[in-house]
């Protein structure tokens, strides 16, 4: 073998030949080396912790029908793949907008959560509008929740007439108390059901002529 070859070997005959405790210390020489090199890139990951979003989420138990105040919702990281669709971001989306139905403290406050015309247009179809309305038979209201269907009838010299068939109820807000500043202030609970722009506008003029009532389909 030349010389080249002789001098290529050198260095592992070297190793080889050398004390049992030198290759135990270079092996772990090398090992330690291999660590810190690991250590040094697990640090420079990011953080699980980094990658979260914000999301407004109820700060304590909402009641429907009760304006939010920034003091209700606060925001708090999520992981993006929790995040549900439509979640409000800051708290200054939610100013004085109101919840459709209980919230319970720390759930994602979303668009259909709060009354308006996303809920609105989820309920009754695109283009409708949410019209309140309040029952002739405050007990009537008991016996809705949202997603029910109804027929809107108004009483006259005529007898009863159906102003707006199979209408989505929105939302069923409770009275709050007396000279709480809220949709649901009044005698009975308040209704909020979907309709058409059409159907809307008259049921809208019917409750403020007279009374109206529901019927359950």
């Amino acid at each position: 073998m030349d010389d080249d070859g002789h001098r290529a070997r050198r260095p592992w005959d070297g190793l080889l030949r050398a004390p049992t405790w030198s290759r135990v210390l270079l092996l772990r020489r090398a090992a330690a080396a291999a660590l810190a090199i690991a250590a040094l890139v697990v640090a420079l990951l990011p953080d699980p912790a980094d990658e979260r979003v914000g999301v407004v989420v109820a700060a304590r138990d909402l009641s429907p029908g009760v304006p939010l105040h920034p003091g209700d919702v606060a925001v708090a990281g999520w992981p993006p793949e929790l995040v549900p669709a439509g979640a409000l971001r800051s708290v200054a989306d939610t100013g004085g907008r109101v919840p459709a139905g209980p919230v319970r403290v720390g759930e994602p406050v979303t668009d259909l959560r709060l009354l308006g015309p996303e809920l609105a247009a989820r309920t009754g179809g695109p283009g409708s509008s949410a019209v309140p309305l309040r029952p002739a038979d405050p007990a009537v209201a008991a016996l809705l929740s949202p997603g029910s269907r109804v027929d809107v009838i108004t009483g006259g010299p005529e007898g009863p007439r159906v102003l707006a068939a199979r209408a989505g109820v929105v939302a069923v807000l409770p009275p709050s108390p007396a000279g709480g500043p809220s949709p649901g202030s009044g005698a009975g609970p308040l209704v909020l059901v979907a309709l058409p722009e059409s159907e809307a506008t008259t049921v809208a003029a019917a409750t403020l002529a007279g009374e109206v009532t529901v019927t359950l389909r």
